[in-house]
């Protein structure tokens, strides 16, 4: 795999993390419409369930969003290491 290549699928691994950081922060929020709507029942089974997997959600994204910001220098220190300009990188992406 040449520099170009790697270097590309690195970009869609970052975008797949983006994603992934999304898709987190939307079961989060799907967590506080539960919790919110257990409010009026008071079901404790259901609060105390939906409390430990909002913990583990919330992790989840912190580990998400950790990996996404260590990714992010590993892609661009490749990117300064093997002298990919922007202009390369537009010249692929436009042939």
């Amino acid at each position: 795999m040449d520099k170009i290549e790697k270097f590309k699928s690195m970009e869609k691994i970052l975008r797949e993390l983006e994603d992934l950081k999304n898709s987190e922060t939307a079961v989060i929020k799907k967590i506080g419409q539960i919790e919110t709507e257990n409010m009026n029942l008071n079901i404790q089974e259901l609060e105390k369930s939906i409390a430990t997997i909002y913990d583990g959600a919330y992790k989840n994204l912190e580990n998400i969003e950790g990996l996404h910001t260590s990714f992010v220098e590993t892609v661009s220190d490749f990117k300064e290491k093997n002298n990919i300009t922007d202009e390369m990188l537009l010249e692929i992406r436009e042939a």
